[in-house]
């Protein structure tokens, strides 16, 4: 029976390898493009088998989304924890805003933070990848709903609110990730994305962005 040391030793190895892999991937399909990097590349990259690929990852789209993944799980984490007496679109705002701001602590772990922007291109240009980035979007918005409704005391598929937010909110966000990398290469950054945000989310009018909690519109009532 493994000691707990000798557990979190292999933890930890399993971690690192996972994290090589990872990286290996991203910056190949950055310098190679998505269609044309091999599980074998990434496996030889990290001088792992095949075999031990698949033990972290189901294939290539999982291993380009990876890190995409803990970005995604980082913001839905922050959005449980804003202040309660902010309202729904507020602590969106703030979460994704804090984010882009602390990215790094998530990120460089893993990979550099300018090849993992440069990744959200791939992605952009890739079908099968954009495919399945959005259709996780769609199950991250489910998601967020649902912790929205939770903040606000409401039931989620009783009241539309939660789902309409966050869909405004996810809508809003697209078109900044397609504005954004849609831009020349010298306005490609981390500030210029969360300026970019930060301006079309200033956009949203203010039914959704004031407080819910004051009186619920008619026909909505619990």
């Amino acid at each position: 029976m493994r000691t707990l040391r000798e557990q979190t030793l292999r933890e930890r190895k399993k971690r690192r390898t996972r994290d090589a892999l990872l990286r290996a991937a991203v910056e190949l399909f950055v310098s190679r493009g998505y269609e044309h990097t091999t599980v074998d590349a990434i496996a030889e990259a990290v001088d792992v088998s095949q075999r031990t690929f698949f033990r972290y990852f189901a294939g290539k789209e999982e291993a380009a989304l990876g890190v995409v993944e803990l970005t995604v799980e980082r913001f839905v984490q922050a959005v449980r924890e804003r202040p309660a007496h902010e309202p729904p679109m507020e602590a969106l705002r703030q979460a994704v805003l804090d984010g882009w701001s602390s990215i790094n602590e998530v990120v460089e772990s893993v990979v550099p933070v300018e090849l993992h922007l440069r990744m959200y291109r791939v992605i952009e240009s890739t079908p099968v990848l954009l495919a399945a980035y959005l259709r996780r979007s769609t199950e991250v918005e489910e998601t967020l709903a649902g912790v929205i409704a939770e903040r606000e005391g409401l039931d989620v598929d009783a009241d539309p609110r939660p789902r309409l937010a966050v869909a405004v909110f996810s809508g809003v966000m697209r078109v900044t990730e397609r504005q954004w990398v849609a831009r020349e290469e010298g306005e490609f950054s981390l500030a210029g994305m969360r300026a970019l945000t930060s301006r079309y989310l200033d956009q949203v009018g203010p039914a959704l962005l004031g407080s819910w909690r004051e009186e619920r519109p008619e026909g909505l009532e619990g």
